[in-house]
Formats: C-alpha cells, sequence, structure tokens
C-alpha cells in the first residue's frame, strides 16, 4: 500500500491552477538527493486526486527520460497502476513493493523537470473550464480507461519511435483536462492516439 499525503487547501488550489507545474515542482523538491525512488515521488505528490500520480510517470515518458532502455515500459506500468484503480474508483492507491523500490538518478529527474518547464506552462494556459460534460462521469470513464490502455501499450512499445512519447502526451494532456474540467483539451487529447496509431501502424507495414 502506498502511503500518501493530504494537500492543504493552498496546494489544492495550485493543483487546479497549476497543475503540471505544480507535480514538476513536487517532483524537483523530492530530487534533491542522489536518488529518487518511485516511493518518493508517490508521497511527494500526495492523495487529493489519482491524476497527479498518473501525470507524474507521463511527464517523465515525454521528457528526455524516455531514452533510458526500459524507463518507458515501467512508466506505462505506472500509469495503467494509477489508471485501473482510478477507473474502478478506488480511494487508496495500491503499488506493489518491486515498483515503489525503483529509483532514478536525481539529476536526471532534475533535467528532465526543466526540460518540461516551457511545454507545462503553455498547457497551463491553454486550460480552463469548457464542456464540462466531458470530463464527468459518465463520460470520465471513458478518459480514464485511455489513459489505462496507453499505460498497458507501453511496455510493447518500446522498440517503436515516439510512440511511447506521444501517448504520454496523451495521459499528460487527458489528465490536465480531467483536473481543469476542461473538454476541450480532452478532445486535443485524443489526438496523440490518433497519432501513436499512425505511427505504429507506418512500423507495422
Amino acid at each position: 500500500m502506498a502511503r500518501t499525503e493530504d494537500y492543504t487547501h493552498d496546494g489544492l488550489k495550485a493543483l487546479r491552477e497549476a497543475p503540471v507545474s505544480t507535480i514538476l515542482d513536487a517532483v524537483e523538491q523530492t530530487a534533491r538527493g542522489d536518488r529518487v525512488t518511485v516511493r518518493g515521488l508517490f508521497e511527494a505528490l500526495g492523495s487529493v486526486s489519482f491524476l497527479p500520480l498518473m501525470m507524474a510517470p507521463a511527464l517523465a515518458v515525454v521528457s528526455p527520460l524516455s531514452g533510458i532502455p526500459g524507463f518507458s515500459s515501467l512508466c506505462g506500468l505506472a500509469i495503467a497502476l494509477v489508471a485501473g484503480q482510478m477507473l474502478i474508483g478506488k480511494r487508496h492507491l495500491w503499488a506493489p513493493g518491486w515498483l515503489m523500490r525503483r529509483e532514478i538518478r536525481a539529476e536526471r529527474t532534475r533535467s528532465a523537470v526543466d526540460w518540461l518547464r516551457r511545454p507545462a506552462r503553455w498547457l497551463e494556459w491553454a486550460a480552463r473550464p469548457r464542456l464540462r460534460f466531458l470530463v464527468t462521469p459518465p463520460l470520465v470513464k471513458m478518459l480514464q480507461a485511455l489513459c489505462l490502455l496507453a499505460g498497458l501499450s507501453m511496455p510493447f512499445l518500446e522498440l517503436v519511435p515516439f510512440s511511447s512519447s506521444l501517448l504520454g502526451a496523451a495521459v499528460v494532456t487527458l489528465s490536465v483536462a480531467m483536473l481543469a474540467r476542461d473538454g476541450l483539451l480532452a478532445l486535443i487529447g485524443l489526438a496523440p492516439f490518433v497519432a501513436a496509431g499512425a505511427v505504429i501502424a507506418g512500423v507495422l507495414g
């Protein structure tokens, strides 16, 4: 069972107003030492929502960290784990010990955070409450299921160029859309699924 912490009122407000930057800040604070564990990241991101916990590995897949062999597969499993439990309505996250003990060099993590700052600012600028019916039940379950599918696909797409990063971008965009109650952004978040399908079809063809 992953131990998590509740956000304060200020933390909740920050998460709503700047969802990606808030997560990047938490990851950066956790990456102060030599190594970063999955457990440390999960505990830093808290339990107010499963969405930050799902967004963190998705951001990692989009970043240069995705070049580490096996890293996209690990992140995909983490995304699927969180998305699956969110989909069935669990209130507390469970994660296997082997996943929580996984580590990555803190220096690489900090570099990835810096790289992600600019696209994070653009995504937050674009997000706002729109077409809310698309990001509330029952349709929100479809978005969660797509995130689950994206995570489960990543281990099988390890050798397909850019496919995991495209799916990671989709999960990030859908997560921000769900946090910001932005149905239009959710529609935009479907585009990487189409692009990833085209890349896979091109490789297989």
